[in-house]
């Protein structure tokens, strides 16, 4: 998704809100052991999952108060800080972690609902410190909630993203990726699109598979079983943020 493209806020705030029930919905069928066993993320149970997308909802509250207000308000005081929310939230009980889910996400909706036309046009910084304007904050959600109701592991996969979402995050994830000095290169196909993605400098191998498949290897949420390469095998996927 280009940079203009994350701002197009009739398309990210439908999104924005599937992705909350999309997630939400998974969580709920979790039973209380279920919620403490291990995600698809190294180091982290679902509960640290459940307890990161609650303290990212609030973060981006923070956001929406910066826009609002005109005082800076970081989505965090540091990273330590945020590690250590997530570890406190992990611990909470389950039920506990299930309202915060809810609660938090319509506590951010409701304060996006309030944002004038100047308001989403009000320069804030993502919390790796690059300026953008508060019309970007729903995109910066809906990469939360769809990526992380994956990741908890509980049966939702990249297939299970809306084709829209996933294409989306293939722009975003190969434009970010892209501006490295040291990216590999390669030409991403999607063989149910019309279309393709270039990572790095696009000289390089030919990386063949879905949309959804070629999503899932570059994010490093699959092994990338369903993309094929060549010349050459398979590269490692690069990290993304």
């Amino acid at each position: 998704m280009r940079a203009q493209d994350r701002r197009e806020l009739a398309v990210t705030r439908p999104w924005m809100r599937d992705g909350e029930t999309f997630v939400a919905e998974i969580v709920t069928k979790l039973s209380d052991d279920q919620l403490r066993a291990p995600s698809a993320l190294p180091g982290w149970s679902r509960a640290h999952v459940v307890g990161h997308l609650a303290r990212n909802a609030e973060a981006l509250q923070r956001l929406a108060t910066w826009a609002r207000t005109g005082v800076e308000t970081p989505m965090y005081p540091s990273p330590e800080h945020r590690s250590a929310a997530i570890e406190a939230s992990a611990q909470a009980p389950a039920a506990t972690l299930r309202e915060e889910l809810h609660t938090t996400a319509a506590a951010l909706e409701s304060a996006l609902d309030a944002f004038d036309d100047a308001t989403w046009r009000a320069e804030v910084r993502s919390a790796l410190g690059r300026p953008i304007p508060a019309a970007e904050i729903p995109w910066m959600r809906v990469r939360e909630v769809w990526l992380h109701g994956v990741d908890l592991d509980a049966g939702a996969t990249v297939a299970d993203l809306p084709a829209g979402v996933v294409d989306a995050l293939l722009d975003d994830a190969t434009d970010t990726m892209s501006a490295r000095e040291d990216m590999l290169s390669a030409r991403l196909e999607a063989t149910d699109r019309d279309r393709a993605w270039t990572l790095g400098q696009g000289e390089g191998q030919v990386l063949r598979g879905s949309a959804a498949d070629l999503l899932g290897w570059l994010l490093g949420r699959t092994d990338g079983s369903g993309v094929t390469a060549g010349p050459g095998p398979l590269p490692v996927a690069p990290r993304w943020l």
